[in-house]
């Protein structure tokens, strides 16, 4: 790994979090080896808290009700919205309509982060991304 800071997509961080055979070994090395800080966005927090309340999502309890607690001991650094990630999150091409998603899009374009994802959208928003 080369230092790049990596910002772990919804799906990965879930997946990381209880060991699901969906994340990629190459994903799980990225994020075990990472020499740069690796991130976790309010932005997921969002979405797990979302879902799992419209009962779309089935993770633990304990997860879903304390994304911060699961991140902070997984060593990651929790990464705040700003107001210029929600400004350029606005000015994306509409092509991909998930409003988390186009937030950590946001994120990673202003933040220069490269996104650790299975969902190649990513790809059409030149943002770097990784799995």
């Amino acid at each position: 790994m080369n230092g790049e800071r990596l910002l772990l997509d919804t799906h990965t961080f879930l997946w990381w979090m209880t060991n699901d055979p969906r994340l990629s070994r190459g994903a799980r090395r990225l994020i075990e080896e990472s020499s740069a800080p690796v991130y976790l966005s309010a932005v997921s927090c969002w979405e797990i808290a979302t879902k799992f309340q419209l009962g779309k999502l089935p993770v633990p309890s304990g997860l879903a009700l304390d994304v911060e607690a699961g991140a902070l001991e997984s060593g990651l650094i929790p990464l705040s919205i700003t107001f210029k990630h929600c400004q350029v999150s606005a000015q994306l091409p509409r092509y991909h309509k998930d409003p988390f998603d186009r937030l950590l899009i946001a994120q990673a374009l202003v933040e220069s982060m490269t996104v650790l994802s299975v969902d190649a959208i990513f790809d059409g928003y030149q943002v770097p991304r990784l799995w």
